[in-house]
């Protein structure tokens, strides 16, 4: 098989005998007259009356038989046969196709339409001239891209062979179309709001950072289609907007997420959720019956059917049936022993976070469709408090075991908006990154006056779910780190040691000594040199002094009742953990402190002192009840 070098070398000398022939082998024009699909679609007409016409497209395959070949050209209309004979396009043109044109070459051909012995329909070629020549080689129609990282990076080649690809994005065009249509035939203004912002808003994400140089100063990208600019709009006057636009969000990647992509938002004024909720769904049925033909679908192993009745889903509700926790009452350490329990890993240790990942555990089972109602105000910022209740006027489709849309009766109480703001900015002063950043100048506008509104939002993820396909894949070009860019490594999460000394034991200062002597010692031989930056320091004259480990030893005190309990549960979430016990302080002989343990069970145990060790997130969760060590 000849290398990708060999066939690059032997295409360039195919070029040149392409221009030693006359032909300028990279054209700045075509003189086509139709496109394949028209004349396909008036072939009985074209070839009755021997129409001669012109096509061009890409060679995708070319067959030689002696005295004639045929080539099937494609042009993104549409993909036809064509066939030339010495004697119909002459020897000197014959030859210089046989010589010098490959598949993956355009070509131009003039010709009558004809129907070949298997009743084929054809083009007859008298003439022919080149139009781009490859200098490489497409992979064959038949076997196409396999290798799915190969096919992101070279999309171009992907949609080139793949026709059910292609149809993808010509649905995808039409989506949004019908989308557009719907919204103004309902009486809606498009508009466009910003995407660079100094404050992002309408989400909670990590955004993008970028910089302007004129102004010096550093903005953001836009995490939604301009939620908090299109409320200002309500308080303009304007009783409808939406906006299509695309969305960015520094998050992780996974079938559902990407960092881009493409979202409508629409406000009503002087409407509520309720209003919102038939608003979409007759939305959503509308885009399936005028995108897709039916309004039944299958896909992550859900079957649905957009007709059927739309249920409602109330948020606490569902969480406690599956999981028995109530999410109004629970404390965080009751969700934390859940989730571990369900065996669901979770980022964020505040009660918003919590919630939010037992609620996608949950909805996995819901096939839809449905309405998610009734969310806890925590997770739901931006949205009205029903009255008297911990919960929102807030809506979500759900199909498929997802939220496919987010819609609200907004909140418009500048009161109110503004304490939800600073509870957020408390959230991001504790280390959530996607908690939503405060905009007191929206809280101002808030202030002049907003009417009762009705918001949602909804992006691509639904026409992905829709096809059944990632989201990636109805991306034209997903965004792709360039091979010679390698990963940087992770860096890794920072660890700690937290040694808790029982107070309630009446230790003298040695006492105290002791047992931290003898705990951080343990920890040191069990981690051994995996604990240290490097062995050693080194003074300017050649001294060597033993460096202290790399990690944070934090002394704290707490009442020796619980340090069996917590000794278990620091196990259970994979800490390395280290105790010491009274036998231990009253003799130093290892065979009389075996012997006295093993008469005693694990609950008569009298821990002097207790150490964890491991991730300083999780470490501080299980000790932060504790004080620190004066």
């Amino acid at each position: 098989m000849s290398s990708l070098e060999e066939i690059r070398a032997e295409r360039i000398k195919k070029r040149e005998l392409l221009r030693a022939a006359g032909m300028e082998v990279y054209a700045a024009s075509s003189e086509r007259t139709h496109t394949i699909s028209q004349v396909l679609e008036d072939f009985d007409q074209l070839s009755a009356e021997e129409t001669e016409l012109s096509v061009a497209g890409r060679a995708m395959s070319l067959r030689r038989h002696g005295g004639s070949a045929f080539a099937d050209l494609f042009d993104g209309t549409g993909k036809i046969q064509t066939f030339f004979s010495r004697e119909a396009v002459g020897k000197k043109l014959f030859d210089l196709l046989n010589d010098a044109i490959d598949p993956g070459d355009f070509i131009e051909v003039k010709g009558v339409p004809f129907l070949t012995k298997r009743g084929a329909e054809a083009i007859a070629v008298s003439d022919w001239r080149v139009l781009t020549k490859s200098l490489q080689a497409p992979p064959s129609e038949h076997f196409g891209l396999k290798d799915d990282d190969e096919r992101y990076r070279k999309r171009y080649l992907d949609l080139l062979l793949n026709d059910e690809l292609r149809e993808i994005f010509k649905l995808k065009n039409k989506f949004w179309a019908e989308t557009r249509t719907f919204m103004q035939q309902k009486g809606f203004l498009e508009v466009e709001t910003p995407t660079l912002e100094v404050t992002t808003g309408g989400a909670e994400a990590r955004p993008f950072v970028t910089h302007h140089n004129d102004f010096d100063m550093d903005l953001y990208l836009r995490i939604s289609v301009g939620e908090l600019w299109q409320k200002r709009l309500m308080a303009a006057g304007y009783p409808k907007t939406f906006e299509i636009g695309r969305v960015y969000r520094n998050e992780g990647t996974s079938q559902e997420h990407l960092q881009e992509f493409t979202n409508l938002e629409f406000y009503q004024a002087y409407a509520d959720f309720a209003d919102g909720m038939a608003l979409v769904k007759d939305l959503y049925r509308h885009l399936a019956k005028s995108v897709f033909g039916t309004t039944k679908f299958t896909t992550r192993g859900h079957t649905f059917d957009l007709a059927d009745e739309w249920v409602l889903i109330d948020y606490v509700e569902e969480i406690k049936k599956q999981t028995s926790i109530d999410v109004l009452s629970a404390s965080k350490t009751e969700m934390e022993a859940k989730l571990r329990e369900l065996g669901v890993e979770y980022e964020g240790a505040n009660k918003e976070r919590l919630t939010d990942t037992l609620w996608k555990y949950c909805r996995k089972q819901i096939a839809g469709p449905a309405f998610l109602v009734n969310h806890p105000v925590l997770v739901a910022p931006l949205a009205k408090l029903q009255e008297g209740k911990q919960v929102v006027e807030m809506f979500q489709p759900i199909i498929a075991g997802s939220e496919v849309g987010r819609g609200y009766s907004e909140l418009n109480d500048p009161v109110e908006q503004s304490q939800r703001f600073k509870e957020q900015q408390q959230l991001l002063e504790a280390g959530d990154e996607e908690a939503m950043m405060p905009d007191y100048e929206f809280v101002e506008m808030l202030e002049y006056g907003m009417p009762p509104t009705c918001g949602f939002g909804f992006g691509e993820r639904l026409f992905a779910f829709l096809v059944d396909k990632p989201l990636r894949e109805v991306q034209m070009f997903p965004l792709m780190r360039p091979k010679e860019v390698k990963a940087k490594d992770k860096k890794a999460p920072l660890k700690k040691a937290v040694v808790v000394v029982a107070d309630n034991q009446e230790l003298a200062g040695w006492q105290v000594l002791n047992t931290v002597g003898h705990l951080t010692a343990r920890l040191g031989v069990d981690g051994g040199g995996d604990l240290l930056t490097t062995k050693n320091v080194t003074t300017s004259d050649g001294e060597a002094i033993p460096l202290n480990i790399k990690h944070a030893i934090v002394i704290k005190t707490g009442s020796s009742s619980n340090f069996g309990a917590l000794l278990k549960q620091a196990k259970a979430v994979g800490l390395t953990t280290t105790a010491f016990t009274k036998e231990m302080l009253e003799t130093t002989n290892d065979n009389k402190v075996k012997d006295m343990t093993a008469k005693q069970t694990a609950s008569n145990i009298n821990y002097l002192g207790v150490l964890l060790f491991g991730t300083g997130e999780m470490v501080d969760q299980l000790t932060n009840q504790y004080q620190l060590y004066q």
